[in-house]
Parts: structure tokens; sequence; C-alpha cells
């Protein structure tokens, strides 16, 4: 179990570091800025924690016993509820952010036998109202139904994390820091596999659930006019091929809100505003790499609004599960055909 163990702390520090490189990024998190300060926080703490448990299982030095490695334990679960909830409904006011950072002071006052199991209970009653809040996407589940799965999974995971912190007393210290260890390691690799299913699904939730937590905002407008004209500015003005496009400034084009411009994706099109333009340059890039094969990947998407190579590959990976490249070759061969 210790090699093992092992081995899931050194993917468990490549896999955070890579998570705050390629998912972390300003533009993934561009409304949603305690989002990714939480999430980078998250990430921290578990690349700290796996560090102790490598020095303990490794080398034997009990660190796991140290102020440090409580403060990694008891930051952990707290940042990722504030992380889901400024995500989920937006920025947090500043007085219910700090209660958030009371546990960090709890872990340095409780009696050492008491610390790890308390921790673990804290955790538990963190992943009680992360479910709460989570039962908001149940409306939604059609459009993340294989993503919730994965995610799913992480809670089904930091579940039996708190049932085993509970127990830590009847097992051997080393096999209950292994098993953590191991499960830390379990919970990165879904959200790997989530991320890569979706690399854009932060900004798809955000807005998916913010638009269907208030009252509708469209009461007094004309949705079938207002879709003609999104239809209008998109397919002939092809306004999605700005790589500047805000959610904002398509509002303006259409006389709306931003809300009842979110609103209105989301309940008549079914699909947030990012994964809505997404699509559309998507759509675009696949008819150009067709039509003109001598023209770069690159040139392409570029071309049809997107800012970078890599957010080009990621939207086409997600939407059609293959690469740009890859599409072009599979699409020549059956023209040729």
């Amino acid at each position: 179990m210790t090699g093992l163990a092992l081995l899931f702390i050194g993917y468990s520090l490549l896999c955070a570091c890579g998570l705050a490189i390629t998912h972390f990024r300003p533009s993934h998190y561009a409304d949603a800025a305690l989002a990714r300060v939480m999430g980078l926080v998250v990430l921290a703490a578990l690349c700290l924690l796996q560090l102790i448990h490598f020095i303990w299982l490794y080398q034997n030095l009990p660190w796991v016993d140290s102020a440090l490695y409580r403060l990694a334990l008891y930051a952990v679960a707290p940042a990722f509820y504030v992380f889901s909830q400024a995500l989920l409904v937006g920025q947090m006011v500043r007085p219910r952010l700090l209660w958030h950072g009371l546990p960090l002071l709890l872990c340095l006052l409780l009696p050492s036998p008491w610390a790890t199991p308390g921790a673990f209970l804290l955790g538990a009653g963190y992943l009680l109202l992360l479910g709460r809040s989570l039962l908001s996407l149940r409306g939604e589940r059609v459009y993340f139904r294989a993503e919730m799965l994965l995610l799913g999974l992480v809670l089904v995971v930091a579940i039996g994390v708190s049932v085993l912190g509970a127990l830590q007393s009847l097992l051997p210290d080393k096999l209950f820091f292994s098993l953590y260890a191991c499960a830390i390691g379990l919970a990165l690799f879904c959200v790997q596999l989530t991320l890569g299913l979706r690399p854009s699904l932060a900004a798809d939730v955000s807005q998916t659930l913010r638009a269907s937590y208030t009252a509708s905002s469209l009461n007094n407008v004309d949705c079938d006019a207002a879709l003609a004209r999104l239809n209008q500015l998109m397919q002939h003005e092809r306004m999605f091929t700005d790589n500047n496009l805000s959610l904002a400034s398509l509002a303006e084009r259409l006389g709306l809100s931003s809300h009842q411009t979110s609103e209105l994706l989301n309940s008549r099109i079914g699909k947030s505003f990012s994964r809505y333009v997404r699509e559309a340059r998507v759509a675009a890039a696949k008819a150009m790499l067709v039509d003109e094969p001598s023209a770069s990947v690159l040139s392409v998407g570029l071309s049809q609004g997107f800012s970078s190579q890599s957010t080009f590959y990621d939207a086409f990976r997600e939407i059609e599960g293959m690469t740009p490249g890859q599409w072009r070759k599979l699409a020549g061969r059956a023209v040729r055909s």
C-alpha cells in the first residue's frame, strides 16, 4: 500500500501543477476571480499534504504531527466550499468569507489526538453544505451529465475519506496516511478527467446556474424577436469572430441586459453564453478547414475568434472529440471517397 501511495503522491503533485497552469488561468475565471484564487488555495493545500505524506511514508519523519500539516488539512474543506459557492452564485461578501477562516484557528487550538479526526468531521460538514448547493444542478443535469457523474465520484471519495478520518485511531498510522494519499490522487484524477471532457466547465456551470437562481428577467421581452436578432448577429454578421466578444457586448447589440441575454441563451437554446460562442466558432472553423485545405490550423482558429491555439484546441476537442488537424484529415478522406 505504501508503494501505491507514493505513486499517487507523485501523480498528485504533477496533476496539481498542471491544473494550476492550464485550468486556473485568468481567462477561465474572468467573472469569478474569488473562485480562481480559492481553487489555487485548494491545490496548494493538497500539494502540501501530499509532500508531508511523502516525507512520512518514505523518510519516516513525523511531519504529519506538525502545525503546518494541520493548517493544510483544515484549509482544504473551507477553501473548496468557498470555491464552489463563488463559482455557482458569485462573489461572497467579505464578512461571510471570513467565517470560513475560523477552522485555521481552530486547528491550532485542538489537542493533538483530536486534530486529525476533527478535520475530517469538519470536512463532512462542508460536504453536506456542498451537496445541498449541488442539488441546484438537477435541473441542468442534461447539459452536465458526464461531468456530474465524475464529480459525483469525487464526492464519494471525499465521503469515504471523511469516514476514514473518523476511524483513524483504529488503523495503523502509515496505513491511514497511505489510504489518504491514494484518495487525494484519485480525486485529482477524476477532476482532471472531468476537465478533459469540458475544459470550460467552470464558466459553463457558473453562467447556467446563475441564470437559474433568479426570477425570470424575460417577462417583458419578445424572446422570438430577440432570438431572430441573435441569429442575425451570429450567422450573418458573424459576431463570434471577434475574440473580444463578451456577454455584455452581445447583450448591448441585442438591446438586453447581460442577465437577460444569459437567461435567453440558457432557457431557449439550452446553452451558456461561452458554450454557445464556442460551438459557433468550432462550426465555422470546421467549414473553413474543409474549404481552405492550405490554411494552417492556427490561422483557421484565430480567424474564427479564438484567442490562441490552446483555446481553439480545447474547444474543438470538447465538441468534436479530436483535434482540428485530426478532424481535417478525416473530413478530407470522406470528401475524396
